[in-house]
């Protein structure tokens, strides 16, 4: 299957949708299917407000018809909400070919959180957005059912996976030789969102380590000074930093999933986290991490419990397995709308009015 995945988001951005695109993509080839992606890259773009590593596109319009005309793909997945997601949901609206999205980011928290936007402002403008496709695909069963809530239909579960090839027990790495323990692990990207502030303020004994890098570093940083930040730490060296960590600490209350969780467990980490949509889907409680209103009690528990129960329940996350649901939800374009791709606006416009005409002269007819 030819599989064109559009996506506002893609390197060298480091965020979980990111990575989860990236592993979707190989995996499919690795299962014999094309991927073309639609990405930003090498496009005029713009800095997206208070986010200014993510770049935006810039009249994405006619790279995307290219995209599209060039590689006439069986089927279109639409990844993001942002402009190049738009011009995407635009081009096959036009044509009447179907397609198919994934709610990836809770962005009327996110913005909610800086700016005062009311919720259901937001949610009712990303539900247009959505409503227009054939299915949307959700990561878990807590965030499918905050959408129903919100309005939205026709939803497609498409879980995660972990690298287990490069996410499992290693060697700590040597920065963590001389520091107190316990060392309690936080990674991702330091924004407002990520509610940092909820672990980073608690009085624990041993070492608050800090993985990532964002617009908030200086001011987490300056605030919390006994806090170590290590900036960005990829692959096998962020597995060295995982594996001599002695829980991981996820303190965000607004994320989907939260893949590092499961790459934690990988290295046989357990989780300290609180009950809300992401933890509840990924982790068992007392057994692969602790949930709690309190994070100083869910770190405290988290502590107590076994790495290798930890190591164990991340086999059961396999890229694979994940990417044959992903497949499982796509919408097949049938053979006369693939042509439309090949076409014009303004061509398939004028060639659907005179379907439709035809169609009305029939029935007028008999």
């Amino acid at each position: 299957m030819r599989i064109a995945l559009a996506t506002d988001a893609w390197t060298p951005q480091t965020n979980g949708v990111v990575t989860t695109l990236k592993a979707t993509a190989a995996t499919l080839g690795e299962l014999g299917h094309e991927v073309r992606i639609i990405s930003p890259q090498g496009l005029a773009t713009i800095s997206c407000p208070s986010y200014p590593e993510i770049r935006l596109a810039l009249s994405p319009g006619p790279y995307v018809a290219r995209e599209l005309k060039s590689f006439r793909p069986d089927a279109i997945h639409i990844a993001t909400e942002g402009p190049l997601g738009m011009a995407v949901r635009r081009y096959c609206r036009a044509r009447e070919v179907p397609f198919t999205t994934s709610y990836h980011t809770r962005y009327p928290e996110y913005l909610h959180a800086r700016w005062p936007i009311p919720l259901g402002v937001t949610y009712a403008w990303l539900r247009r957005f959505h409503s227009a496709a054939e299915r949307t695909f959700v990561s878990s069963g807590s965030l499918e059912s905050l959408l129903r809530e919100r309005g939205f239909r026709h939803l497609h579960r498409w879980r995660r996976g972990v690298d287990l090839r490069m996410f499992h027990p290693r060697s700590p790495h040597p920065e963590l030789a001389q520091l107190p323990r316990p060392v309690m692990a936080c990674v991702g990207r330091l924004a407002i969102e990520k509610n940092l502030d909820a672990f980073l303020s608690l009085e624990l004994p041993g070492t608050k380590l800090v993985i990532g890098d964002g617009p908030e570093r200086a001011a987490l940083a300056q605030r919390y000074p006994r806090a170590r930040f290590a900036g960005y730490r990829f692959g096998a060296e962020l597995a060295a930093l995982l594996s001599g960590a002695d829980v991981l600490v996820f303190p965000s209350l607004t994320d989907t999933f939260g893949l590092v969780m499961i790459e934690a467990l990988a290295c046989g980490v357990p989780v300290a986290a609180f009950p809300v949509t992401g933890p509840l889907d990924v982790i068992e409680p007392g057994v692969t991490g602790v949930l709690h209103a309190n994070l100083g009690t869910a770190i405290s528990g988290a502590l107590q419990l076994d790495r290798r129960t930890c190591l164990a329940a991340a086999n059961g996350f396999s890229w694979e397995a994940a990417t044959r649901q992903f497949l499982g939800g796509l919408a097949p374009i049938p053979s006369p709308l693939r042509a439309r791709l090949a076409v014009s606006r303004s061509s398939a416009i004028i060639a659907r009015m005179a379907a439709r005409r035809q169609a009305s002269g029939a029935r007028d007819g008999n």
